[in-house]
């Protein structure tokens, strides 16, 4: 059955297992052992989806990198997670190299995509030992010729993978905020969350899955699991570009297919939209953001065939947390009521709200939402201290605010850190930017708190335009008021025509849109 397609080649379910074994192979030859890192620097690739398998095969624990980090940043990953091998694709080899000079815990890099210095089975002659046929010289390692050497000679490693509760990915998170963390998963996990999916998502053997967020976050890598599970087909895209994912959906009879609410935008805005055949399309899935109500009704009034679903989650719960069925995306009868929400908890997951104290509310009352199962990590990477405190109580605090309904469902409010406290009253972004965006002259916005010499925060808008249109901030303001509490509207707004600025993984990053406003001065958020 085919498993992965990329650049233009397919590869089997059988010939992935092969090389994943000889890439384990590798790494044994290359020293590395149980708890031993690999790190992987580029972009989506063949490559990288076979890593998130290989390094476990011998108890090693698979690093994805996220290569839009800068130098400093990067180097703070490597400085934490350490790894002993660095796989990088060839574009950024000079970033690697530099890496390895003040890294001195890489001892190979292997490089893919690229032209070999050395190969497997090559010794140096200027003296440095090797280990097992493999030089420890500062030069770099073709990985592909080296797996085709094993391969060849059948001569695979005895493998070893981890127990159920062993990390095998460990993921940098939350660098928005401050320095990264490490998130460490383990195979019990990974497995948790794949037969949830499969089982929500009603997925079926042999499908075509697409996968176009970066494999650095588990969002889109929690698909190379559902896959293997599956027997599916992934189409592995290296970056996403919309034209690039219109064309792979129509030439691979794509059926199922996950995005991040700004690319569901730019989808759907799309000037070839129309051009392409997206008719094998059964399932949709959005998350890493909240949904607002007006594109989710685009989105329905668009694709009214597909099955589409809402997913709540995050890395810490590999990563689901909630899933509206695509029962309740309909937009009347009895149960459109739910459309506002990211649905529920499946069996293995249990959700609570919470107040300051970590005292649990009554339904439709705001709060920190809390969650607790088999899926939730292992902790964070050398950070005991960070993990007890989200930890604390034995529920993981997701710092998100929200509430459940009487049935469990779960209404996302903003996040904790986002809520804006203006005038002594809460208001969470997310309800204002879901009546914003309803007006047909807005195409997008953000809601920020900036500073209020008598409130302390005020409510304000960023707003990219339609095309064309011609509301200004008084008609804005006005339909707001119409349709929310007066501390809920914003007292501004500010108008865009360049793109909103957005993170890895395409989510706006209200940070960079705060910064100007409150410059100079000590800001009131968390």
């Amino acid at each position: 059955a085919p498993a992965v397609c990329f650049d233009g080649k397919t590869r089997t379910w059988a010939e992935v297992a092969s090389r994943c074994r000889a890439a384990a192979t590798v790494f044994a030859k290359l020293g590395v052992v149980r708890g031993d890192r690999v790190a992987l620097l580029g972009l989506n690739s063949d490559v990288c989806f076979e890593s998130y398998y290989s390094p476990a095969l011998i108890g090693a624990i698979f690093v994805p990198l996220n290569y839009r980090l800068s130098a400093r940043e990067l180097r703070e990953c490597l400085d934490d997670c350490e790894p002993a091998v660095l796989l990088v694709e060839a574009q950024f080899i000079a970033t690697a190299l530099e890496m390895r000079k003040h890294c001195p815990y890489i001892r190979h890099v292997l490089t893919f995509n690229g032209t070999p210095t050395l190969r497997v089975s090559d010794g140096v002659s200027d003296g440095t030992s090797t280990r097992s046929g493999i030089s420890t010289a500062p030069a770099e390692i073709d990985y592909e010729k080296a797996l085709e050497e094993i391969i060849a000679k059948g001569s695979f490693a005895e493998l070893s993978p981890g127990d159920g509760d062993d990390t095998i990915l460990l993921f940098y998170t939350g660098g928005t905020t401050g320095k990264s963390k490490g998130v460490m998963l383990s195979n019990r996990n990974l497995l948790s969350n794949t037969a949830c999916a499969l089982d929500a998502y009603r997925m079926e053997r042999g499908w075509s899955v697409i996968v176009l967020g970066p494999l650095f976050h588990l969002a889109a890598g929690a698909r190379i699991f559902t896959c293997a599970a599956l027997q599916a087909q992934a189409v592995v895209l290296d970056r996403f570009d919309v034209g690039e994912v219109l064309r792979a959906i129509d030439h691979y009879r794509v059926d199922s297919v996950t995005f991040v609410p700004t690319m569901i935008q730019m989808l759907l805005d799309h000037p070839d939209f129309a051009d392409h055949d997206l008719s094998s399309l059964k399932m949709v899935t959005c998350g890493a953001a909240p949904l607002s109500l007006a594109l989710q009704q685009r989105l329905l009034d668009t694709l009214p065939d597909v099955r589409q679903y809402q997913t709540y989650g995050m890395t810490e719960a590999s990563p689901i947390l909630t899933i509206l069925d695509s029962d309740y995306h309909v937009s009347d009868g009895p149960l459109a009521g739910k459309l506002g929400s990211v649905g529920r908890a499946p069996d293995h997951v249990r959700i609570r709200v919470v107040d300051e104290c970590d005292n649990e509310v009554p339904p439709n009352t705001v709060g920190e939402v809390l969650a607790r199962g088999p899926n939730i990590m292992v902790g964070y990477w050398r950070q005991p201290e960070l993990t007890a405190e989200a930890m604390r109580g034995g529920w993981y605090h997701t710092g998100d605010a929200g509430y459940l309904d009487e049935e469990g469902f779960l209404f996302l409010e903003g996040r904790v850190k986002d809520m804006i406290v203006s005038g002594g009253e809460n208001v969470y972004p997310i309800e204002t930017e879901n009546v914003l965006s309803a007006h047909p002259a807005v195409k997008e916005c953000a809601v920020i708190g900036i500073p209020h010499e008598v409130w302390g925060e005020a409510v304000h808008a960023v707003v990219i335009p339609e095309p064309g249109a011609s509301a200004g901030e008084a008609e804005l303001v006005a339909w707001c008021k119409a349709n929310l509490a007066g501390y809920k509207c914003p007292v501004s707004i500010s108008f865009r025509t360049e793109p909103m600025p957005l993170s890895s993984v395409n989510k706006v990053l209200k940070t960079e849109l705060r910064k100007p406003f409150w410059a100079g001065r000590q800001s009131q958020l968390v």
